[in-house]
């Protein structure tokens, strides 16, 4: 175990502590249960984070936190140039905002971090709140996918993230002292994260989900036991051919939809479906990134030339009603162009590069919270392939706020292991 820190043990407070412990557990907890519910602790750490800044109590940055920041800021820096040149107004401010303002939000945590139960136990109720209220959306209100306050494919995306970050959260719970409770609370937080996204219907975030088994044995694989092992991988089997047989799931119903759309779209180039919409923007946006690789169209240029392309009829017209393309790494090429991608592919694998020094950390506490950052961007990768991500609200405030939790903590468990290699003899 290592030893408490704080960057400013001598004016922190049992209060100031607590508003960390609770903003953090209401980041994951209410996310998906409460209207913008993602939104209010991430106001908390900002505005604490804020007063830090004013007070002048900024602690001091290791390099990798620069790196942390500096892809924050770029992101938003290009995005906030496209909303510029391409005449978007304040509106086309409000989301590449949030990565800024996410940063206030992280230098707390690395002044103030929270105690780690707060952080596994707000994901893991948001999780089961989550999964909770999709049950109850599909089998007693009777809606077709569940969607909880949002979309229904955020709303599925996301809750499948609370359920991969309580996965990571096991190594975590193996070392306290109530083993049994915390495996238990976070496993039936995964599951319940889990069910929220098979019930949502939102077909993309399954895509991933065996690159993060994957990473989650690469991280823990060596402290399991061999018999365990062959009952997870039992269990995860036998898991999914129950949830595909069972048609009041959804899951058969979607991924037979799935194969007959691609086949419509391959065959008779349907693009009324949503998978045919998907091939048939893509191409419309493969059209746009040639035209201007550099910088792209912009979001106004974007819509405005994807009209042109159907009255050429290169597009179908009957995917102008999207405002993107339904692939965070196309749209965002085709409306920043190499400039935007670059920065985008920063924002997920530069922090993606850090955690991952610490996947292998014998502190399975350390690793907890490392693997958790690695899989945070790998889990948004796999939500873009099939949906821009980062063009809604709750996307944006959940990657750049768990970021800036996540990797404040994880740089604590750095300055801590530097502490301790300066005092061994």
């Amino acid at each position: 175990m290592f030893p408490s820190y704080s960057p400013t043990n001598e004016i922190s407070s049992s209060r100031l502590s607590w508003l960390t412990n609770i903003a953090v557990f209401l980041l994951g907890a209410i996310a998906l249960v409460v209207p913008s519910g993602y939104s209010i602790g991430a106001v908390i750490l900002l505005t604490a984070g804020l007063g830090l800044l004013v007070s002048a109590r900024v602690p001091a940055l290791l390099k990798q936190d620069a790196l942390v920041i500096s892809v924050l800021i770029a992101y938003a820096t290009v995005a906030i140039a496209e909303v510029w040149w391409d005449g978007q107004g304040s509106r086309g401010l409000d989301r590449p905002i949030r990565f800024i303002l996410a940063i206030p939000a992280l230098l707390w945590i690395l002044w103030l971090p929270p105690r780690l139960a707060f952080v596994w136990s707000g994901f893991a109720t948001g999780a089961i709140a989550a999964g909770s209220w999709a049950f109850w959306q599909k089998f007693v209100e009777g809606a077709w996918r569940a969607g909880g306050f949002t979309h229904v494919i955020q709303f599925g995306n996301l809750s499948m993230l609370l359920g991969i970050l309580c996965l990571a959260g096991l190594g975590w719970a193996m070392v306290q002292r109530h083993r049994s409770v915390w495996l238990s609370f976070l496993l039936f937080g995964a599951l319940a994260g889990i069910l929220g996204s098979l019930l949502s219907g939102s077909r993309g975030g399954w895509v991933g989900f065996p690159v993060v088994l994957w990473v989650l044995y690469r991280s823990y694989g060596r402290n399991i036991a061999a018999w365990i092992k062959i009952l997870v991988a039992f269990v995860i089997v036998i898991g999914i051919f129950t949830v595909y047989a069972l048609p009041q799931v959804g899951v058969q119903y979607r991924v037979h939809q799935a194969i007959n759309e691609v086949s419509g779209y391959l065959s008779d180039q349907d693009s009324s479906t949503s998978v045919g919409a998907r091939f048939e923007m893509w191409r419309g946006a493969a059209n746009l990134i040639q035209e201007k690789p550099l910088f792209g169209w912009g979001e106004n240029g974007y819509q405005k030339r994807m009209a042109e392309l159907a009255q050429e009829n290169v597009i179908n017209s009957n995917v102008l009603e999207y405002r993107h393309a339904h692939n965070e790494f196309i749209d965002t090429f085709a409306k920043r162009g190499v400039v935007g991608l670059v920065a985008l592919l920063l924002l997920y694998l530069v922090p993606m590069r850090l955690f991952g020094e610490y996947l292998g950390h014998a502190n399975l506490e350390v690793r907890s919270i490392a693997l958790a950052g690695v899989l945070l961007p790998i889990a948004y990768i796999d939500f873009g392939l099939t949906q821009a991500f980062l063009a809604h609200n709750s996307g944006v405030m959940m990657y750049a706020f768990l970021l800036a939790v996540v990797w404040g903590i994880h740089s604590v468990h750095r300055r801590q292991e530097e502490q301790l290699g300066h005092n061994r003899p």
